[in-house]
């Protein structure tokens, strides 16, 4: 029953994983290291699945030009500059827990190696750091 309770009392708090993306970046996040090497096979995988799952929102080309629902503001993802942080750790989080309404959280459509072969997609759109 107490745990029944906790649980009740942490979906009506909205709770979050340490990790859940936060405007201006989440340190916790930050810390994830990417476990998938930024080679060509790697963001030519990841782009499969940004084709199939991002690119109604994103845009064919990441810049946020994709058919949106009215109101919502995909990110420009050609700009490298992201309101939930920009390290590769932040991204993944940003795909695995989504960051609104809008932009919901992957985590059960897409296994983790391919959420890693997004951000390496994502990060061959943006300028070099």
């Amino acid at each position: 029953m107490i745990a029944r309770a906790l649980l009740v009392t942490l979906l009506v708090l909205g709770f979050q994983s340490p990790t859940a993306p936060r405007k201006g970046g989440n340190p916790e996040a930050a810390k994830i290291k990417n476990p998938v090497a930024a080679t060509p096979e790697s963001a030519a995988a990841g782009k499969r699945v940004y084709q199939r799952l991002c690119i109604r929102c994103h845009g064919p080309s990441g810049k946020g030009d994709g058919e949106a629902a009215v109101g919502a503001e995909p990110a420009d993802l050609t700009s490298g500059k992201w309101t939930f942080g920009s390290s590769d750790g932040e991204i993944y989080a940003s795909i695995r827990e989504g960051t609104s309404k809008d932009m919901e959280g992957y985590a059960e459509r897409i296994s983790e190696t391919d959420t890693w072969n997004v951000v390496n997609y994502v990060r061959s759109l943006a300028p070099k750091r």
